[in-house]
């Protein structure tokens, strides 16, 4: 084993704790790890993230439901329409997207540079919302859904539609729409979050696969060192504040999606 691919592996089990610490944001390193440091291709990541993440996120929110801090309802009414929009995107976005996607005279970007690209502007929309790391205040129990069911829906196609272009969850886009349109307390919104991602990114999975070879061996390591790193997150919840981590986590993904940018369009 290389030493970019033992920094690969051990990332993967860096994922997996900041998911069970923060509850999101780790996935977002999935791609970037596939592509830099395992040397899987762009597109093949995308797809290899979706297992990786739906698998992580399921496990994570197996101890959400045994606190009963899930809400089934707004995960239905979420998940619907996220569902359409992970189809879509994977079905017939994705493919369309020519390549090369853009060229004139002697410069040519790629579909998997734009697709590195258009990733590492969700991570700088993903820091943005950590570095903020303002959680709401919510005047209602959590028990019933509150919100107007449209914007629900409306940011439910948003997330699918992310969440099959680049392989990532959403869960900065989904916790902040739970607990501002569904009124949820912020942890019953990362539990169903979790829930919500892990069955996006599943289906999504399962619908990519078709025409595309997946190293199995490969994929089932790196997943399983994510599942250990999120139980281990998990785990130093008990001990260490997420919401000082968080914004800490939130720069360290800025200056990768900054870094990312500057790989793909400078060097």
């Amino acid at each position: 084993m290389t030493p970019l691919q033992f920094a690969g592996f051990a990332a993967s089990m860096l994922i997996g704790v900041s998911l069970g610490l923060i509850g999101g944001g780790g996935s977002i390193l999935t791609v970037p790890v596939l592509v830099y440091l395992l040397g899987v291709n762009p597109l093949l990541s995308t797809t290899y993230s979706l297992f990786v993440v739906g698998t992580t996120s399921l496990v994570g929110c197996v101890n959400y439901m045994r606190q009963h801090q899930i809400n089934y309802r707004a995960a239905l009414i979420f998940s619907v329409p996220s569902f359409l929009g992970v189809y879509l995107s994977r079905s017939y976005l994705l493919p369309n997207i020519p390549d090369p996607f853009f060229s004139i005279q002697t410069f040519v970007l790629s579909k998997g540079v734009a697709i590195m690209i258009f990733f590492a502007l969700t991570m700088l929309m993903a820091s943005m919302s950590m570095i903020r790391n303002k959680t709401p205040k919510v005047h209602h129990p959590g028990g019933k859904l509150h919100g107007n069911l449209l914007l629900i829906a409306l940011d439910g196609v948003l997330v699918g539609i992310l969440t099959g272009l680049v392989g990532a969850g959403g869960g900065f886009l989904i916790i902040p729409a739970l607990v501002l349109m569904v009124r949820l307390p912020m942890k019953m919104a990362v539990g169903t979050s979790l829930l919500i991602i892990a069955a996006n990114t599943l289906i999504g999975f399962w619908g990519s696969t078709t025409n595309l070879y997946i190293d199995w061996p490969f994929l089932i390591k790196f997943t399983t060192l994510s599942v250990i790193g999120i139980m281990a997150g998990s785990f130093l919840t008990r001990f260490i504040p997420s919401q000082n981590l968080k914004k800490g986590f939130g720069y360290f993904v800025l200056i990768m999606g900054i870094y990312i940018i500057a790989r793909e369009t400078v060097f």
